[in-house]
């Protein structure tokens, strides 16, 4: 009889849940110990979603606090650190929080939900009421750390006033975990009250990070590093851990080590190659990281169905405005090469400044580049140069999101440029292949082109087709169908004018080797196998066009068939 394997842990960011329940974990206490050996008053975490942030917050927090079950913690790697568990494990008041839940459209509201968050904080410490350690006013001001009305003065010292109070009554200091610490100011920037936000963030974090004589030790996480100046003013004691350090490099995100013994323990090890092209590909200092998330979710499917294609689990789990930002802001030239060459597997040199505020982010494209490495969507290869890093996207699924956002953004762009596209639409009723071609040729250079060795010729053929039908898109009075999942898999479309008594048969190939007209020539012959045509004939459709168009990188060449007479 087979052992029942665990639980794959998907979306599980409770530690305390995961080491009960029986899920798969794959160790990072050793976040725990180096972080005891090496740790600064308060040290900021700085990685892209999805890599672990929360789950491993929710580990510290279970390690330290006072009433943790220790047991969890059996078998794992900080358990042979006996000097270390002895000293800490189970030894402070924790204060942990996440900010991550602070989204609102106004102030008023953003500003009641980080209320709440303080209120759930304080709450779990009811018992300080009872505390003999505590003098009345102590238990008074505990009090209004349990009032909705609480006002901005109350919310903005709230953390570091309950860490006072959970010194006194322990008689140890205090650590504090705040997970997320950017995503109001996310949010209050998107809504338009990020100056409010700022002041409130500012003044929670400042009271309890630095003038706090209660705290051992503090632990942020967050996507972004936001700059010294907007919030951590006057802060000396902070170390910053972007995913450009080499410290802590190994505890976010995957090692290669680790999904292949993951794999194995599922028995999925023959998928190993598709998960590392697709999830695979960030380099956190020097630690190359697969995304935890999306490896979990694809385990997961293939366990059930073998056969399923890798596909993109990050879309739907965080928005792409920065590459839509950035797509849409590569108006010249330079940058729309730099995407292209991105797209196609290559590096490019650029500078980075991790240290941004929320209103520089899309000020400058230069500011956009350094939104995409802090984010995830590009990553470093090799060593940085000073702040000249070596960027690259990181894998197929990241490359996925570009893709569409390049489809979306032609398709949006097409749109506004009414003229061009009709005079392409005259060109092909009137049995112009020359204007059909050259208008073609003159879209094929202004978009931003995929073009990638690694790819199967079949995907390249979906951009043109897609670009094709994107053009073709702008006459809604027309008829127009997409033949991909015809049983041989030709990639033909059929458009049909408003005029009735026409048919437009289109074949697009992509011309691998350079040779437009062979090309051309393979796409007419294509054609003759459509069942188009007798479609057509059927519904008595005299005047059938067909053309055969090759593309090449940026190169288009279109031939139209001579008409049989019948």
């Amino acid at each position: 009889m087979e052992m029942r394997k665990k639980k794959l842990p998907i979306g599980i960011e409770n530690f305390e849940e995961l080491r009960k329940e029986d899920f798969y974990y794959i160790d990072k206490t050793g976040l725990i110990v180096e972080l005891l050996h090496n740790w600064g008053a308060v040290n900021l975490f700085t990685r892209p979603r999805r890599f672990g942030k929360t789950l491993n917050m929710s580990m510290l927090e279970h390690f330290f606090r006072v009433d943790g079950d220790k047991r969890i913690f059996d078998g794992l790697d900080i358990s042979r650190e006996t000097v270390l568990c002895e000293g800490h494990m189970g030894k402070y008041p924790v204060i942990s929080v996440s900010l991550k839940g602070i989204d609102a459209r106004v102030y008023e509201t953003a500003y009641q939900m980080a209320a709440q968050v303080i209120i759930d904080a304080a709450a779990k410490y009811y018992f300080l009421l009872e505390s003999e350690k505590l003098n009345e006013h102590d238990k008074a001001a505990y009090r209004k750390l349990l009032d909705d009305n609480m006002n901005e003065g109350t919310l903005g010292s709230s953390l570091r006033r309950l860490s006072g109070m959970l010194e006194k009554h322990y008689g140890t200091k205090v650590i504090v975990l705040i997970d997320e610490y950017d995503v109001p100011l996310a949010k209050a920037h998107a809504n338009g009250y990020y100056d409010q936000m700022i002041s409130l963030i500012r003044s929670l974090l400042g009271e309890v990070l630095k003038t706090n004589n209660s705290l051992k030790l503090a632990v942020l996480t967050g996507c972004l590093r936001i700059s010294k100046e907007s919030i951590f003013t006057g802060l000396n004691n902070l170390k910053v851990l972007t995913i450009a350090d080499e410290r802590f490099d190994e505890y976010f995100g995957f090692t290669d080590k680790e999904v292949r013994e993951l794999l194995e323990y599922y028995e999925v090890a023959d998928h190993y190659e598709e998960v590392k092209r697709w999830y695979d590909g960030y380099q956190f200092g020097n630690e190359e990281v697969y995304c935890p998330w999306d490896v979990l979710n694809h385990c997961d499917r293939i366990r059930s169905e073998p056969h399923v294609q890798p596909e993109n689990y990050w879309i739907n789990t965080s928005s792409n405005d920065a590459v839509k930002r950035f797509i849409q802001e590569s108006a010249n030239a330079t940058t729309k090469r730099e995407i292209e060459r991105l797209v196609a597997g290559e590096v490019i040199m650029k500078e980075i400044h991790q240290e941004l505020t929320y209103s520089e982010i899309y000020q400058t494209i230069d500011n956009i580049w350094s939104l995409l490495f802090t984010t995830g969507y590009l990553t470093q290869r090799g060593k940085a140069e000073g702040r000249q890093m070596k960027l690259a996207i990181p894998n197929l699924e990241i490359r996925d999101i570009y893709v569409t956002q390049i489809m979306e953004f032609f398709k949006d762009n097409v749109r506004e440029d009414g003229d061009t596209l009709n005079r392409f639409c005259d060109a092909l009723q009137n049995e112009n292949a020359e204007n059909v071609e050259k208008i073609f040729n003159d879209y094929l250079r202004k978009t931003i082109s995929i073009r990638d060795t690694a790819v199967r010729t079949d995907m390249k053929e979906s951009f043109y087709h897609g670009v094709l039908l994107g053009i073709l898109g702008v006459k809604n009075r027309w008829g127009i169908s997409s033949n991909r999942e015809m049983g041989e898999g030709y990639a033909d479309i059929l458009a049909e004018p408003d005029t009735g008594d026409m048919g437009i048969i289109i074949e697009v190939k992509y011309a691998h080797d350079g040779d437009l007209d062979a090309a051309c020539r393979e796409a007419l012959k294509q054609i003759e196998y459509t069942r188009y045509e007798d479609d057509l004939e059927d519904d008595g459709v005299e005047n059938i066009l067909k053309y055969g168009i090759a593309c090449y990188k940026k190169r288009c060449k279109v031939m139209l068939a001579e008409k049989q007479i019948k």
